[in-house]
């Protein structure tokens, strides 16, 4: 007799109860399919662990449960935004890997001042924009310029398959600590701390949130519903949960989007050897759009 149901969920023992190496697989191979992302067997406790929580808020007792639940068609209606938030894994913070942003300041914004004369806007995409950091780092390089020079403009467009990270950007509310990489000079100008300082936090000004426009994106999907051509994408951290043919095939649907001698960037631990791509090597982590 199956166990019944009930708001205290006394079927489930989170401390007994393990994700069998069948729903393991099942997810695992959905995952992969739909996002491109690498499930393989040594997250499989990862896994257990994040999906944890749904179980407890939807009172199931068991995670074979959850799996049927998922894949029936009202799980596929109701259940998938929040599956993809528990699955994604979200890090980041304001400066991290700051040679992007000194690239940025001291090459690419002064070569576009002299080849446009500032007459379109500079547009950057954060692929992979996660809670916000990296497109309000990039707002604030980018407001430092227009600073010193007031005929420039600029957008910003942020995307992420994670709709909860999405609305934690467009909040733009975060832990003090995480703009702990943030010069002082730079904090003052575009950050408000909280008064509780028992649990400090710091608000983005409006003045970075205005030029930031953030959006749902499947880096899967095989065109990407983006009209824009960009002068740089951002797309760091986010290759690393593909396999290399998937790489591949997302890095040459972004540059797609990318304007001639445009800018490309990814992580310290990501790498684009022996892929064939539109970009030439400029330094470690950065490439060029190939003319």
């Amino acid at each position: 007799m199956p166990v019944e149901k009930n708001s205290e969920n006394k079927g489930f023992d989170c401390f007994k109860a393990e994700l069998s190496e069948t729903d393991f697989q099942a997810f695992s191979r959905y995952i992969f399919s739909e996002y491109g992302i690498k499930m393989p067997p040594v997250k499989r406790v990862m896994l257990q662990g994040r999906l944890l929580k749904r179980i407890r808020e939807l009172k199931m007792n068991s995670y074979s449960e959850y799996r049927e639940f998922f894949f029936s068609k009202e799980g596929q209606e109701q259940e998938l935004l929040n599956f993809l938030n528990v699955i994604t894994t979200n890090k980041t913070d304001f400066f991290r890997e700051p040679v992007h942003f000194a690239f940025l300041k001291d090459k690419v914004l002064p070569a576009f001042a002299e080849g446009t004369g500032f007459d379109r806007p500079f547009r950057v995409w954060s692929a992979g924009a996660s809670s916000g950091e990296e497109g309000y780092t990039i707002s604030i390089g980018l407001n430092e310029f227009k600073r010193l020079n007031p005929r420039f403009r600029f957008e910003i467009l942020g995307t992420d398959i994670s709709s909860q990270m999405l609305k934690t950007a467009a909040r733009g509310v975060y832990k003090e600590a995480r703009a702990d990489m943030v010069p002082l000079e730079l904090k003052k100008r575009y950050f408000l701390r909280s008064k509780d300082r028992e649990n400090p936090t710091i608000r983005v000004s409006p003045e970075l949130q205005q030029n930031l426009r953030l959006r749902y994106l499947n880096l899967m999907d095989s065109v990407y519903d983006v009209s824009e051509t960009f002068d740089v994408i951002f797309c760091r951290n986010v290759l690393i949960y593909f396999d290399r043919p998937t790489q591949e095939k997302v890095i040459n649907r972004l540059c797609r989007h990318l304007g001639p001698d445009g800018y490309f960037f990814i992580g310290h631990s990501e790498s684009l050897s022996g892929m064939d791509v539109p970009l030439e090597h400029v330094k470690p982590t950065i490439f060029k759009k190939r003319s």
